[in-house]
């Protein structure tokens, strides 16, 4: 991996110092201050005007109490988070995280990483991301929106479609999303559709939008194939996770000739070497909110491991579609040895840096989750646009939008690392292009 320049070492080390234990943004920060030494050399005017300094420090950082009866009528005590990273290019966009593991970090390290994947989407929104420490799973819908609408009671007076607009994230589906805009809605007086992104079909969602974030990193693989004339066809493809953006991972990879032959979540990974069979998927896990245990029972010649890790299955295309730090070294060095030719990020930063540098090293083609998982937010964009006009788009017209936006996203980042000195590089030429669009804007908006 690249060293820091020696004139962005400070600026790290104040960020480590003021966001004490914050591993995961201090992780984020680190990889793209380490792409950035070519920039400061070429455009002394970002140093001079603090840019990277003042871009590595929130906007706004919110923080609040979230009280709720569960269905024995116990009160439960949660913690909420908004963090408004940067509006330079313009209303911040970003997720809401329900998920125990959620605290200011982790907010503030996809906060950051938002930050550069929304500028180049190319589209006129800002970064931020938000969440709870809430845990949905196994709680009642009764339960899910008595939560949702204390949250909201709270988020409301901090959001507005011109100001700051959440979607959802892992634990963060239709359903919550439906919840939280009830209540903006009844708080408000409002009917503002845009919000909020993720909204159903009937009510101001858009069409692709629950398929966006993996259909989104298909097209920018397949984009990277493209380079070298190839194709999904043939291709063995293991995707990690099972939730949302591995389900359309794998829907778009079988629509592309691949096949995908293993997906996993928390208990343990399937292998298929049939192919997933996607509507039973779809049914374990959105139906019966199950286990992946429960597909190798449901499917003949499908094998369920509890053990081990989804990495050691053998494969040409490997997107990581969990969470963060989910690839570690020990299983790149494995993805390599198996011949593994591909890594795409569909989750944030599930790369740890040392597997990133293993792969890269190892002649392994890398795609950046900020770059790579793009399509979420770049369809997010698409549906407040619609919003805003009054509008529904049919879902042929928006996801051509999408595939051009993944494909634009992609010839950026190769154009960018060619022009800054590290042809092919798709690491730096996400993280220059991203940077460069929103310095600029900070640039021109003077100190604030």
């Amino acid at each position: 991996m690249a060293v820091m320049d020696e004139r962005l070492v400070d600026v790290f080390d104040e960020v480590v110092r003021r966001n004490p234990a914050e591993t995961e943004f201090h992780q984020a920060t680190r990889e793209v201050l380490e792409s950035l030494g070519p920039v400061v050399s070429k455009h002394p005017e970002y140093t001079d005007a603090e840019i990277i300094r003042r871009l590595c420090e929130p906007e706004r950082q919110i923080i609040f109490r979230v009280p709720w009866l569960d269905d024995s009528g116990h009160v439960q005590l949660n913690r909420g988070f908004r963090v408004e990273f940067n509006s330079a290019l313009g209303p911040y966009k970003g997720g809401l995280r329900f998920h125990p593991s959620v605290y200011l970090g982790i907010v503030k390290f996809l906060g950051f990483e938002q930050i550069f994947k929304n500028a180049l989407t190319g589209l006129p929104i800002g970064g931020g991301k938000g969440g709870s420490d809430f845990d949905p799973k196994g709680r009642s819908d009764a339960e899910v929106m008595r939560f949702c609408q204390s949250f909201m009671t709270e988020l409301y007076r901090h959001i507005g479609e011109n100001t700051d607009v959440p979607a959802g994230d892992i634990g963060v589906g239709g359903r919550e999303i439906g919840y939280l805009f009830g209540q903006y809605k009844r708080i408000t007086n409002r009917y503002e559709s845009g919000v909020l992104t993720g909204k159903g079909l009937t009510w101001g969602g858009s069409q692709v939008r629950t398929e966006a974030t993996g259909y989104g990193v298909v097209f920018f693989v397949d984009e990277m194939l493209k380079t070298t004339s190839e194709s999904f066809e043939g291709k063995r493809v293991v995707v990690s996770g099972s939730g949302n953006v591995a389900i359309y991972a794998i829907e778009k990879v079988h629509q592309l000739g691949g096949t995908v032959i293993a997906c996993s979540d928390s208990s343990g990974y399937v292998v298929d070497e049939a192919g997933i069979d996607l509507e039973l998927l779809k049914e374990i896990k959105n139906v019966r909110r199950g286990r992946i245990a429960d597909y190798a029972e449901d499917r003949d010649g499908a094998v369920f491991q509890a053990s081990g890790t989804i990495w050691d299955v053998a494969c040409d295309i490997a997107l990581p579609c969990a969470t963060q730090n989910e690839l570690d070294a020990e299983h790149a060095v494995t993805l390599v040895k198996n011949g593994c030719r591909v890594v795409a990020e569909g989750a944030n930063m599930p790369t740890t840096p040392e597997a990133t540098r293993i792969l890269i090293e190892a002649g392994v083609r890398f795609a950046p989750g900020k770059a790579a998982n793009a399509g979420g937010v770049a369809t997010s964009g698409l549906e407040m646009q619609q919003n805003a006009s009054r509008d529904s788009w049919t879902f042929e017209h928006t996801e051509q939008r999408l595939s051009e936006i993944m494909a634009s996203i992609h010839d950026r980042c190769l154009e960018t690392a060619d022009r800054y000195g590290s042809p092919g590089s798709y690491v730096a030429g996400a993280n220059i292009s991203g940077f460069i669009q929103v310095a600029d804007a900070m640039l021109a908006l003077g100190v604030i």
